[in-house]
């Protein structure tokens, strides 16, 4: 298998589908066709029974083989979101770390993204609906949760020696998000990655 076939599958089951969009934009945007490029790279893999279409809409989203969503998921467009994400990081610098919806445990945030990106440490809130003002209260207690635990301080990418980092909670919303007064760590909100980081030749 060639090595970005291989790259292509690890992130269908990282980020759980993607859009042929999203693939030519992550794997394919060196190519002169790029779009052709991946349609025969796609047909490939198809045909091989490495990956499946979610939806025949188009562009067609793909996942790898069984998929881990059904074809009617209302979870489709949420990673879709998180990809759009990851492609808008993209055109500014490749991020050092990027996971989709890590687990901390029970009582502990559960936010879509956890990334290292140019060079700051953030969990992103990817928010496409409108969220009630108490689950937001719930969300920010999580992370109250995880602050006062000091878990985060274990953290495979923390810096080696003494200072550690609490991450920035990043939350993307098209409307703004009531945040508690007094939390002990750095909140950021825009309604896109490009609002707050800008690419160098913009």
């Amino acid at each position: 298998m060639r090595a970005r076939d291989k790259e292509i599958l690890a992130d269908l089951e990282r980020f759980r589908c993607l859009s042929r969009d999203d693939i030519v934009a992550i794997h394919f945007a060196r190519n002169k066709a790029s779009v052709k490029a991946c349609n025969v790279v796609m047909r490939r893999l198809r045909d091989r029974g490495e990956v499946e279409l979610v939806t025949s809409s188009a562009p067609y989203v793909y996942a790898g083989k069984p998929s881990p969503l059904r074809k009617d998921s209302q979870k489709i467009p949420h990673y879709l979101a998180i990809a759009a994400v990851y492609r808008e990081m993209l055109r500014i610098i490749k991020p050092r770390l990027f996971q989709v919806e890590p687990k901390y445990g029970k009582g502990m945030p559960e936010p879509d993204i956890f990334t290292i990106w140019n060079g700051r440490a953030f969990w992103i809130e990817v928010q496409r609906n409108m969220f009630s003002e108490k689950m937001w209260e719930e969300k920010w207690d999580r992370y109250l949760e995880m602050y006062r635990s000091d878990k985060w301080r274990g953290e495979s990418w923390q810096p080696s020696g003494e200072r550690k980092v609490f991450p920035f909670v990043w939350v993307l919303s098209a409307t703004r998000v009531s945040t508690p007064d007094g939390l002990p760590f750095p909140i950021l909100q825009s309604r896109s990655v490009d609002e707050l980081f800008k690419p160098a030749s913009a």
